[in-house]
């Protein structure tokens, strides 16, 4: 028997102009407005305490900022702290959160923003929880298109491995994965209330670039469907995403229609956001009528720690990581013997031997999950690779798994394991060793086995 409640709500999170922007490892400060960010949250349950599965425009929020969140969203709204499900779209033109050393930074309006952030994440959890409805869930799976998704990782011909190399580079040989082109699209109609669309895709929200705070993609996505669809609202849940971007390093056609060539050799601009989350709303379009319906009477959430060792360094390589990061930390960038990607891959690779340099040794990561009748969410608390996401998927006694990046906890970027011996930007700035993949999948295991007693 379907006994199901679900309340939505949305607010307004956009910082002040001149706020630091997250995403690369060059300064860059909020000049203007694209479109706001936005967090929304969706409440669910069938009589017991609610959970809720927030969305969030940010680049991410670090477990402590997240438990220091989730702890006020659960006094304002009356339900237990572990039942929040506190997501990130990962977008590269949101605010920092936290202070860094990189760049120079308005403490006092970084600590006022955080203030403001957490105010309106209380207010969200007490407008969804106070507007749930009776409602009714459906399911369905569609496919992304073409051009929308890529994986950015590529065997080159001289044998290296390189993250986002520059498009038509010669020396490209062939991509090193292969993509997840399932989209999982969750539907909730209300009675009395707007429906809620939640969209899960693995693909980086990084296609804008620049210094306009903006939500990238999701924010295109949400706008279609609901311009399209009267009194239908969209949540977009970030799938495993660590190694796909949207840069096709062949452009052919229209490719390069309405973008340009950023300082990383990425594809980006507005027009490419636009692109990406109109292409996705399409998928949500061609499924939204044909979902199926089942039953819920079981809303139910659980947690999973897992213990990764870390990637700590030799002792012989800390001079020259140590020399690294000095020069990118006194803006000297130019003096260290790599461009583009290649320079972030060997500044993100000094920036985590010289924080590991001292230990730890071991890192616990925290996988949340959530139960609605027959679907369930996966939250892997930072960037997993799409076989993560497949894997965390290929697991029986569930009509749909839905994981998700970035949920409880921002803490880097979680590799295949074969991926620590090819290279690339992910795996050297990973604080994690080669087991990282399989210790994360073999977590959601036992923590999908738990919610199905």
């Amino acid at each position: 028997m379907n006994t199901l409640k679900a309340g939505y709500a949305r607010v307004d999170i956009t910082p002040p102009l001149g706020i630091a922007v997250r995403g690369y490892y060059i300064a860059r400060y909020a000049k203007g407005i694209l479109d706001p960010l936005e967090a929304s949250a969706l409440a669910l349950s069938c009589g017991e305490a609610p959970a809720l599965l927030v969305s969030t425009d940010l680049c991410g929020i670090e477990a402590e900022l997240c438990d220091r969140f989730r702890a006020a969203m659960s006094e304002a709204a009356g339900i237990p702290a572990e039942n929040i499900y506190l997501t990130a779209t990962h977008t590269h033109t949101g605010p920092m959160l936290l202070y860094s050393d990189r760049f120079p930074m308005d403490a006092e309006q970084l600590r006022r923003y955080v203030d403001f952030l957490e105010a309106r994440l209380c207010d969200l959890a007490v407008l969804a929880v106070a507007d749930m409805k009776p409602a009714r869930m459906g399911f369905a799976v569609g496919h992304a298109p073409d051009r929308v998704a890529y994986i950015r990782r590529y065997k080159m011909k001289d044998g290296s491995t390189m993250t986002c190399p520059p498009i038509n580079d010669p020396n490209i040989d062939h991509p090193i994965g292969e993509l997840d082109q399932r989209v999982n699209v969750l539907r909730f109609d209300r009675e009395g209330g707007e429906s809620v669309v939640i969209l899960n895709y693995g693909v980086h929200a990084d296609t804008v670039n620049g210094e306009l705070l903006s939500a990238d993609w999701p924010h295109w996505t949400r706008k279609t469907i609901e311009q399209t669809l009267d009194g239908t609202k969209v949540m977009c849940l970030v799938g495993a995403q660590g190694d796909v971007g949207s840069t096709n390093v062949h452009p052919s056609g229209g490719d390069m229609n309405d973008t340009e060539i950023s300082f990383d050799d990425e594809m980006k601009s507005p027009g490419m956001a636009r692109f990406v989350g109109r292409a996705l709303a399409g998928t949500i379009l061609q499924v939204y009528d044909k979902v199926e319906y089942v039953d819920v009477d079981t809303v139910a959430v659980a947690h999973q720690f897992v213990d990764v060792q870390a990637n700590r360094p030799k002792p012989e390589e800390m001079p020259l990581a140590r020399e690294y990061k000095r020069l990118h930390d006194e803006g000297r960038d130019d003096l260290i013997p790599y461009e583009a990607m290649e320079l972030t891959t060997v500044v993100a690779e000094a920036t985590r031997m010289c924080m590991l340099e001292n230990g730890p040794d071991k890192f616990t990561l925290e996988l949340t999950g959530v139960r609605i009748g027959s679907v369930a969410f996966v939250g892997v608390p930072g960037e997993p690779f799409t076989g993560i996401g497949v894997g965390i998927k290929d697991n029986e006694g569930w009509d749909l798994i839905l994981p998700t990046c970035i949920t409880n906890g921002f803490e880097g970027y979680f590799p295949m394991r074969d991926a620590f011996e090819e290279g690339g930007y992910e795996a050297r700035s990973s604080r994690y060793v080669s087991t990282v993949a399989q210790d994360i999948i073999d977590g959601a295991d036992k923590l999908l086995a738990e919610m199905r007693k």
